[in-house]
């Protein structure tokens, strides 16, 4: 059976509970409220924040695509990006144990910023609309490669910490990755409705895009430090600093052979549950936004069918990404089947291609579109709060920077396939 080793819990932890897996001292203080749930809106906002600064690029794609026609821009910015996200995450994996997650995410916040600065700014000061001015597109791939970088930082730092922390946590900040998708997708209307598609309105759309996108990374590096001073969070903090130090006293300094040895349970301990993971996403990834963008086509809607089917998707998906703190499923082969389940969905796709005429309607492409997007929340957010839970606190956040490495693995395997997949 492929899903031998796979525990069918989350590693002993009630699905509401908020207490580590660790025999407390009778003197230890009793664990904080989470006041106001603040801590957990943070997280959620943290989740919106780190996503954004790629879907500012890929949006604005319309507006890129103007200034420099002669290039592939959806697809250098995805390659670029994913390629340099994935090789910054097999660096931090391996020495994770050596810096701090706060200062990781932390510069990366910063770099995000930065990388979101330079398009406004280049546009105002030397494109100013002009076409054919690669310079620009040049400097642009650069950007997009240093924003990879910081969502590397940013997103194995944020999930690895997560993994940390109870369940709620973790399924507040993968909630708000989709809470970026719906905020992105209410720009995109807002632009389409208001402003011409013209160079003027294509300009405005891309600087609201990133305008947007630099407030949110102002205000998730804000927030960020600021939780780090909630009573909650120095009481999680103080347990996996117990954890680590017990296990210091057993087997002395995790460096050099002890390490790799730990880093390798580690990901035999995750892995069915990576399997998952990028299982979902090379399904996603291939039918979605490619398929909905250029391969169905309605004489009704017209060219708002994209949009729409975009925003159905981003809905259902934080509709799926929300459910968990509803119901938590916690038996993983259960998640990592319905993940292999999906793999209908290409038929079923295909069928909205060259089915009977009725599939090829927008009813039934839209019901699938919002199946995808609830699916791939709801089984994303399970294996995403399980994993962590699966190790011993004090390697959860390793725990965490590994299922982030599997899933940008499933990103990018999906966005290659999304070339092929459509006969």
């Amino acid at each position: 059976m492929i899903f031998s080793g796979v525990p069918a819990t989350d590693g002993g932890l009630e699905p509401d509970s908020e207490s580590a897996p660790l025999v407390h001292s009778p003197l230890k203080p009793a664990k904080p409220e989470d006041k106001f749930h603040l801590a957990y809106i943070i997280y959620f906002t943290l989740g919106v924040g780190f996503l954004l600064p790629w879907n500012a690029f890929i949006t604005a794609v319309d507006y890129f695509s103007y200034v420099y026609p002669e290039a592939s821009v959806d697809r250098v910015f995805a390659v670029v990006y994913m390629l340099i996200g994935l090789s910054c995450l097999l660096i931090i994996v391996f020495y994770a144990h050596k810096s701090q997650a706060y200062v990781r995410i932390n510069v990366g916040l910063g770099l995000f910023v930065v990388s979101l600065l330079v398009v406004p700014v280049m546009d105002a000061v030397y494109i100013r609309g002009r076409v054919g001015l690669y310079d620009g597109f040049y400097v642009t791939v650069v950007v997009v490669g240093l924003a990879g970088v910081a969502d590397a930082l940013v997103q194995g730092g944020l999930i690895g910490a997560a993994g940390e922390l109870p369940e709620r946590y973790m399924q507040a900040i993968v909630a708000g990755t989709a809470g970026s998708g719906v905020l992105v997708s209410v720009l995109r209307i807002l632009t389409k409705a208001v402003f011409p598609q013209d160079t003027d309105g294509l300009r405005k759309s891309a600087n609201l895009y990133f305008s947007t996108s630099i407030v949110v990374m102002v205000i998730c590096i804000v927030l960020y430090n600021v939780v780090h001073r909630l009573p909650i969070m120095k009481y999680y903090k103080e347990l996996k600093m117990e954890a680590v130090e017990e296990e210091k006293e057993e087997k002395g300094p995790l460096t050099g052979p002890v390490w790799r040895a730990t880093l390798w349970n580690i990901v035999g301990t995750v892995k069915w549950y990576g399997f998952g993971i990028i299982l979902l996403y090379v399904v996603t990834l291939s039918i979605f936004p490619g398929y909905i963008t250029e391969d169905v086509h309605s004489l009704i809607l017209r060219d708002w069918y994209p949009v729409l089917l975009i925003t159905g998707y981003n809905v259902f998906d934080l509709v799926g990404k929300s459910l968990t703190a509803v119901y938590l499923l916690e038996n993983a082969k259960v998640a990592i089947a319905a993940c292999v389940v999906r793999l209908l969905f290409f038929p079923l796709f295909i069928g909205c291609l060259h089915g009977p005429q009725f599939f090829r309607t927008e009813i039934p492409v839209s019901i699938l579109t919002c199946l995808l997007g609830l699916t791939n929340g709801y089984l994303t957010s399970v294996l995403m709060i399980l994993a962590p839970k699966s190790v011993q606190l004090q390697h959860a956040e390793t725990a965490g920077i590994v299922i982030v490495l599997f899933l940008v693995i499933g990103l990018a395997s999906g966005s290659v396939i999304a070339w092929f997949w459509v006969i």
